[in-house]
């Protein structure tokens, strides 16, 4: 029977062939939680009776949403995280190391493997052609203490995405495109199975961002076969001997077949408050923006600093629009002081963070005031995401972002690329 990644995957992971909506127990390679959800996951764990993880070395605890903590009661919870690592043997992810989901991809994760997390955005594995999956404190935490989870096999939508990107677009308008398409619960419990010339041609940043915001239509996991770009993404994160070919069968059945042309696509803005309220960047020209915040899971990493770098070389950002940018991960932090681009960012009058969520999750580092608007490049634009109801999210890509700082109005980066 021919299968899709995910029935691939899966049925490897159980022992036996397995179809879409088929209820299945299945092993676990990588387990993980942070700071948000992972005091849970240990109170759970405990409450189960358990004392142990069965894989110390591939569960990991990170601290990145509140790195570091603004408040007593975050230390205190990160206090449980420390605490349970050393009774376990688990491996723990200190503060400035950097964001879950990145870190995952950098030291952890490989193709053909199960990833459940305790955090939504988990899917981005899936860029490495693993299962990747969010699921909730206590699911993890029966994972992580027995290796196995149990889960639905999803059935798949295949995007097929041809096509060369016009200037001043990217991966980000891609797949804002797509849940403007779809809807935000169009792909509820679905896999997205992503193909085509220009998935092929695509760097593994601009993958893990698609992967990454498969969620945000609802999607169960994000999904890519691997080839050239995976294995040398492996290689540069020392891990070349984990590769391993993962594709879909000819003749796999897809609940459905999205196309897309991305010659066609424009820099696009998802609007308050839902991640599908999607409109051309073009059309919203006349938004003032307070504050810029390039970096996340979804944009943080080296590529996308790049692209806002050189919008920002020998410019300042507009003095009513305060811009913070956030390196995903240490490495991604010290690849940029190398390369020059935290001296481009400081010079230009942006804030640059220590690597973590930042004021994606409305912890710390940049929550918004009554009625101001934020342009972000993170994954998610709900009301109070940022700290505040009263303020509002704009969803862009890095390109969108940097231009926009400039400006101090959501703008097009076609007019300055």
């Amino acid at each position: 029977m021919p299968q899709t990644i995910a029935e691939k995957i899966i049925s490897a992971h159980c022992g036996h062939t397995v179809k879409a909506g088929e209820f299945v127990i299945a092993n676990v390679d990588v387990t993980a939680v942070q700071d948000g959800t992972g005091p849970l996951t240990v109170a759970e764990l405990k409450k189960a009776g358990f004392t142990k993880v069965v894989n110390p070395n591939r569960t990991i605890l990170f601290i990145d949403h509140a790195a570091p903590s603004p408040r007593s009661e975050l230390s205190n919870s990160q206090i449980v995280l420390r605490n349970f690592a050393k009774e376990t043997g688990a491996i723990l992810s200190e503060i400035g190391e950097g964001v879950c989901h990145q870190l995952l991809a950098e030291k952890y994760v490989n193709p053909g493997e199960i990833l459940i997390g305790a955090d939504s955005h988990t899917c981005t594995g899936g860029a490495l052609g693993a299962f990747a999956t969010g699921m909730g404190s206590t699911d993890v935490a029966i994972g992580m203490a027995l290796g196995k989870t149990w889960l639905k096999v999803p059935e798949t939508f295949k995007i097929e995405v041809n096509g060369k990107f016009k200037n001043g677009v990217g991966a980000k308008d891609l797949i804002l495109h797509l849940i403007g398409m779809v809807g935000a619960d169009g792909a509820t419990y679905k896999a997205l199975e992503f193909h085509g010339g220009t998935i092929k041609n695509m760097n593994m940043a601009d993958r893990f961002t698609l992967a990454n915001m498969a969620v945000e239509a609802g999607a169960k996991a994000g999904l890519f076969e691997t080839d050239g770009a995976t294995r040398k993404y492996l290689k540069e994160h020392g891990r070349k001997d984990k590769f391993k070919l993962i594709k879909a069968d000819d003749g796999a059945q897809y609940e459905r077949v999205i196309k897309i042309d991305a010659s066609k696509l424009e820099p696009v803005v998802s609007c308050p408050h839902t991640v599908d309220n999607v409109k051309p960047a073009a059309q919203l020209i006349n938004v003032k923006v307070n504050q810029i915040f390039i970096g996340t899971c979804t944009n943080g990493r080296i590529e996308d600093l790049r692209i806002a770098a050189k919008i920002l070389k020998g410019k300042k950002v507009h003095k009513d629009t305060r811009t913070f940018i956030t390196p995903v991960s240490r490495d991604v932090l010290l690849a940029a002081l190398k390369e020059g681009l935290i001296e481009i960012f400081v010079e230009a009058g942006a804030s640059v963070q220590t690597p973590g969520c930042g004021p994606c999750v409305g912890v710390h580092g940049g929550i918004l005031g009554d009625g101001e608007i934020c342009l972000s490049t993170q994954n998610r634009n709900f009301q109070g995401r940022m700290g505040n109801p009263k303020g509002s999210i704009y969803l862009c890509s890095p390109a969108t972002a940097a231009y926009s700082a400039v400006t101090g109005y959501i703008s097009d980066p076609r007019e300055v690329l």
